[in-house]
Formats: structure tokens, sequence, C-alpha cells
């Protein structure tokens, strides 16, 4: 991992909001390459990587369900939609997911830790 890369996860992960993040490389199987925070340890930290990658695959399909029933004219670009960027807040916390194509970021945050 780059030394830019280590240094902006690091700054991210001490925010005081900020309860943890994972670093998954997509497959078939996500896997953890880098996580913080307790929240991600262990067997939790796989349910999370788990189901953060089942998400974005699954707004991703819907996506791609949108564009093929779309009505688009005759002779327009085939390309897909992708996801960039996702926000599901809770109750309780918010996910940010930032998809590439190896890798998911997920980041948890506390938004009530945010503001005060």
């Amino acid at each position: 991992m780059s030394p830019e890369l280590e240094q902006k996860l690091s700054l991210m992960a001490s925010h005081r909001s900020v309860l943890g993040y994972l670093l998954i490389a997509r497959g078939t199987h996500p896997s953890i390459i880098r996580h913080s925070g307790v929240v991600f340890e262990g067997e939790q930290g796989k349910r999370y990587a788990s189901v953060v990658a089942k998400i974005v695959e699954s707004v991703q399909t819907g996506l791609d369900e949108v564009r093929r029933d779309d009505s688009a004219p005759a002779g327009s670009s085939d390309e897909s939609d992708e996801v960039k960027f996702l926000r599901i807040r809770t109750k309780r916390h918010e996910l940010m997911i930032s998809p590439d194509e190896r890798y998911l970021l997920a980041v948890l945050h506390d938004p009530s830790a945010a503001s005060s």
C-alpha cells in the first residue's frame, strides 16, 4: 500500500465520528485487505464486508435493469451506469461506500459525534 494511501486512511480513521473503515478486495468472495475500528474485527468485519459487497452489487444490478428498460433512442451509447458512491443512514450510524474496479472502501460513522 502506498504511503499516501496509508496516510489518508490513518487520517480518516482518526476522525472522532469515524467508528471504522474496511478496505475490501472485490471478487466472488470479498476479502478484507485492511480495517480499523473494533466494529470491523473478526467475524463481524467479515459479515460487514460481505454485506457491503452485496449492497454494491444489488445497486449496480438495479442501475443496469433501469438502463436496459430505459427507452433510450436507437443508436445511443450502450454504456452502463456505474455506482460511484453510496451513503446509507440509519437511526444510529451512517455507512459510506466508495466502490472501485478492484476495491470497496466502506466507512462507518456516527453522525451524532460529528455534530457535537
